[in-house]
């Protein structure tokens, strides 16, 4: 890091790089209201770019968060630049059942963590770069810093970008930045991602999506086809991009975006490296603590259905019971969960595997469990312990089977999801 500050400073030796000292926030304004206030003339604003020095995700959500609650931005625009090791990233009203791939998630160690911010899933690792503009709410432009964005990739590498409908920034057709953003009252912020050189592989296999039997009202990823920038162009890095960011966003006007060059840009705050921590940024452990928790995690998600059905092998039906039209029988299991929690689990178990009559019944046992394979454990004791009171020997192994294939079934569902 030290080396992007110092090529960019001799670049334009005016420039200011500073390393910001502890509790940096006590040397600009903390906002003192809730109410937006009238805008600041373009001459009277300054501009900063923090530089995390941060690779936990949580500890830079809570700094974006901390900015975002805390600071006075109608005269202060800053530009946060961050990194995070590998992490899944779903937007506030997403769900991470759906949108991401348990299994490998957890094969590989990655992260799963929800941001404050509306929009879709996101792949983080150390090939890419995040961005955060922060403004005052009344002259936030998500447009205007996707501009900027593609400015300077023009400028430092060549690269011919464009903004598409969905205000994601292309190369070719091909995705190289997602967009999101925060509107609050004063502030807000518009964040988004620069796959610079990230594992697609990983990519590919964390947010692999197939049907999962879901039915929900959270809002749904679109997938797009996606380049990384050094494929496009192999002097692109990381490193290169951050500088290149920091001080295409310290040489243009807050509103009109003017090129002003290197005496613009010595008038401003300059670099800055900070450090995400409680000493820093006091209230940030709070913050942080959020958005660690399973409550916020998970238990954000959208109220969600999962629906699934499962053939019965011929050898647990009793052929007594059995269609007499040779029609298939089936399990079909429904769970509704509300708040990342089992609010009720259906279970339909077809004539021919069942003792009495009837097609329905609610497995109590998982009710207010947590949606996760821990909560299989309760059922598998639950459907153990139900055993049939007037059945003979015979009968009785056949309905061990047929509780162990409904088990299955049941553990089959959750984890498909």
């Amino acid at each position: 890091m030290a080396l992007v500050m110092k090529n960019a400073a001799s670049r334009f030796a005016s420039l200011r790089v500073v390393v910001a000292s502890r509790n940096p926030s006590a040397h600009y304004s903390v906002a003192s209201s809730k109410k937006a206030g009238q805008t600041a003339p373009e001459g009277e604003i300054k501009k900063s770019v923090f530089i995390s020095q941060s690779r936990d995700v949580f500890s830079n959500l809570a700094l974006e968060d901390w900015v975002y609650r805390n600071m006075d931005l109608t005269k202060h625009h800053i530009l946060m630049l961050w990194q995070n090791s590998p992490t899944v990233v779903v937007g506030r009203h997403q769900n991470p059942w759906l949108e991401a791939n348990p299994q490998v998630l957890a094969d590989k160690g990655v992260e799963v963590a929800r941001r404050n911010s509306g929009g879709g899933t996101v792949y983080h690792d150390s090939g890419n770069l995040n961005l955060t503009f922060f403004t005052s709410r009344d002259v936030y432009n998500r447009r205007r810093n996707l501009d900027l964005v593609t400015r300077a990739l023009f400028r430092e590498f060549n690269l011919r970008s464009q903004v598409n409908a969905r205000e994601d920034i292309v190369i070719n057709g091909n995705k190289i930045s997602g967009t999101a953003s925060k509107l609050g009252n004063p502030n807000a912020y518009h964040h988004c991602t620069i796959l610079v050189n990230v594992d697609k592989s990983i990519l590919h296999d964390t947010l692999c999506k197939h049907d999962k039997g879901i039915e929900t009202n959270a809002t749904v990823s679109v997938p797009s086809p996606t380049v990384n920038l050094q494929d496009v162009n192999p002097h692109v890095t990381v490193e290169k991009m951050l500088s290149s960011l920091g001080w295409e966003f310290l040489r243009s006007s807050p509103l009109s975006l003017q090129d002003g060059g290197m005496d613009y840009a010595s008038k401003q705050g300059g670099f800055q490296l900070v450090n995400p921590t409680e000493d820093w940024f006091p209230g940030l452990d709070k913050i942080r603590e959020e958005f660690v928790s399973w409550a916020w995690r998970f238990g954000k998600t959208p109220k969600f259905t999962v629906t699934r059905s499962f053939p019965v092998p011929g050898v647990l039906a009793r052929q007594s019971e059995a269609p007499s039209n040779g029609a298939a029988e089936e399990v079909a299991i429904s769970l509704e969960v509300v708040k990342g929690v089992i609010e009720d689990v259906t279970l339909r178990i077809p004539p021919s595997m069942m003792t009495a009559k009837g097609d329905a019944e609610v497995l109590t046992s998982l009710r207010g469990k947590r949606f996760c394979e821990s909560a299989m454990e309760i059922l598998g004791e639950s459907l153990g312990e139900s055993d049939a009171h007037h059945a003979s020997d015979q009968d009785h192994c056949s309905e061990s089977e047929g509780e162990r294939f409904v088990a299955d079934c049941m553990r089959q569902t959750m984890m498909a999801v």
